[in-house]
């Protein structure tokens, strides 16, 4: 995932181009979220683990006019990515395990380039690059910017080393720390939007990492570790409940108050037919209940493409899954661990969600009934922050709502990946953000065990393809309420 890029070097131009989109980065309305930093420790061993949580730098109140705050974030952001990535050898950065997956050191240095790009190079006259090979290697997907280093390639730069990638974001934020001090009041007000974008977009990268290196980390026999394993309360998931809603017509999508991307909005209507909602996510020992059925082995549970899928790949299970002497354990960030039957499954496709939801005689939630419960609820949850890195049991705390609808997994949603009504992607580079990206996915809701805390919100809408099955996703069934599952 990425930002914005803006190329036109009249500043005329430039400030047209953000008038249209003050409204969608909403920098006129402040930012709010509640949260808490984390610590981290990459320790004598090299395991990461939490040591301490505290206030953060609240990173959607700031209002991105007020430098200091703006500051404050940038710091804390950034110098979280380098706390992701500190239990890793120069090794563990340069490996990719597959074309959808990057390096670390590639993340660490692609958020770095989108500062760089965006903000030095576009408003700063006297910015001098650290390296011009830079602007080739770590852009990601913005053909408006120039050509990029192939992406199923990025496993080959074994240059610039992880100390050089070290030096240019040390380089660039030095760069960014006197710009945001010392910007003149025109450029700051065109550019602090985009850094506040930025860090966003940063936080979309530290998750990025924590999932590719797990997929790296799986190939491998050893099972390494990312961090320690980390224990927790011992909960048995609660007796699957239903929460029932009217329908009717209902608005869903960023109602331009707060920050949010371009694909959460305009916010329009939407009409609901009754439905109702489960109480908490599909958890480990019901999937298993799924594969003794023989799940895996009916094609009358699952979409053609999916059927396809498992004869393709040969799923037998989600996908970190491995029986050894007759016990399902799973790969982990904490490597090769006992299965939690009560914590939510994780990391399975959206055809594997849909297969399962048939198999129960329910459905995927549509995304609008997902938002009308989520948007009445506190976003917290178990996020990165807690440390665990790794699905949790429901608790049973919350006997009016559904539990877990922020953290622990990303829920698919039936809802393809598509534009609502009126969005209409910005002109030039801008219009790559998400615009193009608007076919043959789905829509995922909620926020993971590796997300950063107040990234997310109930509006949020992330997005995969469906055979997907490396990112922190699971399941949350929904029904009908007279029962017949379309």
């Amino acid at each position: 995932m990425s930002g914005l890029v803006l190329l036109a070097s009249d500043r005329r131009v430039r400030a047209g181009i953000w008038t249209k989109f003050d409204l969608w980065l909403s920098h006129r309305h402040g930012f709010k979220c509640p949260g808490k930093v984390v610590i981290r420790d990459a320790g004598a061993k090299g395991r990461c683990a939490v040591t301490s949580v505290e206030s953060e730098p609240a990173i959607l109140d700031a209002h991105p006019r007020d430098r200091d705050q703006l500051l404050d974030h940038f710091n804390w952001v950034r110098g979280e990515t380098e706390r992701l990535a500190a239990p890793l050898s120069a090794e563990d950065q340069v490996i990719q395990s597959m074309p959808d997956a990057s390096p670390t050191k590639w993340h660490r240095a692609h958020v770095t380039w989108f500062f760089e790009t965006m903000i030095l190079r576009a408003f700063k006259a006297d910015y001098i690059p650290l390296d011009e090979h830079y602007r080739f290697l770590f852009n990601s997907y913005y053909d408006a910017v120039g050509a990029r280093h192939p992406r199923p390639e990025r496993g080959l730069l074994t240059r610039p080393s992880a100390a050089k990638v070290k030096a240019y974001r040390d380089y660039v934020d030095g760069a960014m720390r006197g710009f945001i001090g010392h910007a003149d009041a025109d450029t700051w007000e065109e550019a602090a939007p985009l850094i506040a974008l930025g860090l966003h977009h940063e936080q979309q990268h530290q998750e990025l990492m924590l999932t590719d290196i797990l997929h790296a980390f799986f190939h491998n026999s050893m099972a390494p570790a990312y961090q320690a394993y980390r224990s927790s309360s011992a909960y048995k998931a609660p007796e699957l409940r239903w929460f029932d809603y009217h329908g009717g017509l209902v608005e869903i999508g960023h109602d331009g108050t707060e920050f949010a991307f371009d694909n959460e909005g305009p916010r329009h209507s939407v009409h609901l037919a009754p439905f109702r909602l489960a109480s908490r996510l599909v958890t480990n020992g019901e999937w298993k209940e799924f594969m003794t059925d023989h799940g895996y082995g009916r094609p009358e549970l699952w979409l053609s493409d999916g059927w396809a899928a498992v004869g393709e790949h040969g799923w037998e299970s989600p996908l970190y899954w491995r029986q050894v002497d007759g016990e399902w354990l799973a790969m982990s960030l904490s490597g090769l661990q006992q299965i939690n039957d009560q914590a939510p499954v994780c990391h399975v496709s959206f055809y594997e969600a849909d297969a399962y939801a048939r198999w129960a005689g329910k459905r995927l939630p549509r995304e609008g009934e997902w938002e009308v419960f989520a948007r009445e609820q506190p976003v917290t949850g178990n996020f990165v922050g807690s440390g665990l890195l790794r699905t949790a049991p429901a608790t049973g705390d919350a006997p009016d709502r559904p539990e877990q609808m922020f953290g622990d997994v990303w829920e698919w949603t039936q809802s393809p990946y598509a534009p609502y009504p009126g969005f209409k992607a910005g002109p030039g580079a801008v219009g790559e953000y998400n615009g193009k990206f608007m076919a043959n996915q789905f829509v995922l809701r909620g926020g993971a065990c590796v997300t950063p805390e107040g990234h997310t919100r109930a509006t949020y809408r992330n997005f995969f393809y469906p055979a997907m099955r490396w990112i922190f996703a699971g399941v949350r069934l929904a029904d009908d309420q007279d029962g017949e599952t379309p």
